[in-house]
């Protein structure tokens, strides 16, 4: 990813890119509960990659990559391992127990799990607003968590959920702290393809399940791994190619909704109100933790 300064872009491009993210990443948790109806966790995760890998493979064929240095591999390795390995395989675990709108909205916890980063891991400064936001998410997690199947059928799968927000987390702070070595089209491709090379070691099996899969649930996985774990993210470089990170992460906000609403059309999901409650909270808590941040920026231009 570069360190330099967004690039004026068409406003109609940018913000019809945006709404090509937010729909790619809100029909995935859909995506994942069909795709689990012939699939089971690791294999649809590898199957789902092997897709996105290919594809990549044709675009970087086309847009040409530059080879990685042999001392960044240890990197690249462990960006595919928090960024596809672990954060998909928790996930579609996790999903096995918990709704897909319910699992969308857990999932956008990571910025919460990135202030605990912060603090514990990086020895950050973490201002009292900021604890604040954790805990009104933490809270907003568990009525989300309760809401969804109820109180008493709370399990591990809203934690492997949690797991897999966190393993998002990691991959950013590690992202974070290695920039400006790769180009935001090269290291997706090196997360991708180091991601997938890890998930391989579930391929015995993947053949006869691909096999014995319905239509309907191929079509489903072969979406997943073209749109949200290959297009979306290429153009979701774009955006951050042309809008400050602020700005394009207030478009993820969406996501959660747009993942409710394709499931209630996908999979006859109706979103409870407890669920719907702990989603405002847990929104408007990370929503808060970027407005400080925002302040502090605004505060250190105009100094």
């Amino acid at each position: 990813m570069n360190s330099v300064s967004p690039a004026p872009g068409s406003p109609l491009k940018i913000i019809l890119a945006m709404a090509f993210v937010v729909a790619c990443w809100g029909f995935s948790p859909t995506g994942i509960h069909i795709g689990l109806q012939a699939y089971d966790p690791v294999h649809l995760a590898l199957l789902r990659f092997l897709l996105a890998s290919l594809f990549m493979a044709v675009v970087a064929v086309f847009r040409g990559i530059r080879l990685p240095n042999l001392r960044d591999i240890p990197l690249l390795l462990g960006l595919g391992f928090f960024a596809v390995s672990l954060h998909h395989v928790a996930i579609n675990f996790g999903q096995q127990g918990v709704s897909a709108g319910a699992s969308s909205v857990l999932a956008q916890s990571t910025p919460l799990f990135s202030t605990l980063l912060a603090r514990f891991v990086f020895k950050d400064r973490v201002s009292v607003w900021r604890w604040c936001c954790v805990l009104l998410g933490l809270l907003g997690v568990v009525i989300v968590v309760a809401g969804d199947h109820g109180l008493g059928s709370i399990d591990a799968h809203g934690l492997l959920i949690l797991l897999a927000a966190l393993s998002w987390s990691l991959y950013f702070a590690l992202q974070k702290h290695h920039t400006g070595r790769y180009d935001g089209l090269t290291l997706v491709c090196y997360t991708v393809w180091s991601g997938t090379l890890l998930l391989l070691m579930f391929l015995p099996g993947l053949v006869e399940q691909v096999a014995n899969a319905p239509l309907r649930v191929q079509l489903a996985v072969f979406a997943l791994g073209i749109f949200p774990s290959a297009l979306a993210y290429l153009t979701w470089a774009y955006v951050l190619a042309h809008v400050d990170l602020s700005r394009a992460t207030m478009t993820l906000y969406l996501v959660p909704p747009t993942a409710m609403a394709i499931a209630s059309v996908g999979l006859g999901e109706q979103p409870t109100l407890m669920v719907g409650v702990g989603a405002l909270v847990v929104l408007i808590s990370v929503l808060a933790l970027n407005l400080e941040r925002r302040v502090v920026v605004v505060r250190a231009a105009s100094v």
